[in-house]
C-alpha cells in the first residue's frame, strides 16, 4: 500500500503539469512554504480579422486557469520578466469581440468573479509573448513576494470587507459628479431639440413633438407624489366601501328585495287604476 502511495505521489505532478493541446503549462506559486504549484495555461491568442484592436495579434497572451485571488497586478509584475506589459484584462470568460468599456465607478460596478477566470495580457512587443511561453522550462515561479503578497484565506476576507465599508463623502462626490454630468447631457439633448423643432429632414419630414395645450405630466417628485396620494385615496374608498366579502353580499341582497317590494307595489297600483277605469252607468 505504501508503495503505491509513493507511486501514484510522483504521477501527480506530470499529470497536473499536463496542458491541453495549443497550450504551455506553467507552475507557479503563491508562497515560499507551498508545496504544490499551480499551473497557469498560456498561449498566443489568435483573433480574426477585423474583430478589433482590444488585443492585438502576436502580441496579446491569452491565460486560462487565473485563480481568484490572483489580479491583473500580480499578473502583470509575473509576466513582467518577459518584456513590458501593456495592459492586462482579466473576465470571467473569453471574449470573442471588442473589450467592453472599462466601469470607472468604484462603487457602481459590475459585480466581482468569485471563481477561476481568464486573463488576456498584452506586451508591448511580440517577444513578449514567446518569452513567456518559455517560462515553462523554469521552476515554479512565484508570484506573491514580501514587497508584493498576494493576498489569499483569511487575509483576504479581511481585505474584502475593509475594502467594501463605503466612505459616505467619496460616495456623495461620485454621486454628485454623476448626476452633474447627467444634467448636462439632458440639457444637451433638449438644446438639439429645440433647435431641430419644426426644420423639416432631408425627406421634407417634420419631427413631430408632444407640445401644445396639454403637454405631459412634469417630471417632478411633487406631480409624482400627488399622483400616488390620489391613488391611495381612490384605493382607500373601494376598500372601505367592501371591506368584508359578506358586507358586500348582504348590501346585494338588501338591493334585490327592495326591488322586488317596489315591484309589487307597482303591480298593485297597476291594478287599482285599471279598477277604477271601468264604465259604471248607474
Amino acid at each position: 500500500a505504501a508503495s503505491r502511495r509513493a507511486k501514484m505521489a510522483a504521477a501527480v505532478p506530470r499529470v497536473a503539469g499536463a496542458a491541453p493541446p495549443g497550450y504551455t503549462a506553467l507552475a507557479v506559486k503563491f508562497g515560499e512554504r507551498q508545496r504544490s504549484p499551480h499551473y497557469l495555461l498560456v498561449k498566443e491568442h489568435q483573433v480574426r480579422e477585423g474583430a478589433g484592436a482590444a488585443h492585438p495579434p502576436r502580441r496579446t497572451l491569452f491565460v486560462l486557469n487565473v485563480p481568484p485571488y490572483c489580479g491583473p497586478d500580480a499578473l502583470s509584475r509575473l509576466f513582467a520578466r518577459c518584456g513590458s506589459v501593456q495592459s492586462v484584462d482579466v473576465c470571467d470568460k473569453p471574449e470573442p469581440g471588442e473589450k467592453k468599456e472599462k466601469l470607472t465607478s468604484k462603487y457602481f460596478s459590475r459585480k466581482p468573479v468569485t471563481g477561476f477566470h481568464v486573463a488576456y495580457v498584452v506586451f508591448r512587443k511580440p517577444s513578449g509573448v514567446q518569452a513567456a511561453e518559455a517560462l515553462s522550462r523554469e521552476g515554479p515561479l512565484l508570484i506573491s513576494t514580501e514587497s508584493h503578497p498576494v493576498k489569499t484565506g483569511i487575509s483576504k476576507w479581511i481585505a474584502n470587507y475593509a475594502a467594501s465599508v463605503v466612505d459616505q463623502e467619496e460616495l456623495k462626490a461620485e454621486v454628485d459628479a454623476y448626476m452633474q454630468d447627467y444634467d448636462e447631457k439632458i440639457a444637451e439633448e433638449e438644446a438639439k431639440a429645440a433647435e431641430e423643432e419644426g426644420v423639416p429632414d432631408e425627406e421634407g419630414w417634420v419631427k413631430v413633438t408632444r407640445k401644445g395645450r396639454k403637454p405631459g405630466l412634469p417630471r417632478t417628485e411633487a406631480a409624482n407624489l400627488r399622483v400616488l396620494e390620489r391613488e391611495k385615496q381612490k384605493r382607500a374608498r373601494k376598500e372601505l366601501l367592501n371591506f368584508y366579502a359578506w358586507q358586500h353580499r348582504e348590501s346585494k341582497r338588501e338591493h334585490i328585495a327592495q326591488l322586488r317590494k317596489k315591484f309589487e307595489e307597482d303591480k298593485q297600483r297597476i291594478a287599482l287604476m285599471r279598477a277604477q277605469r271601468k264604465f259604471r252607468p248607474y
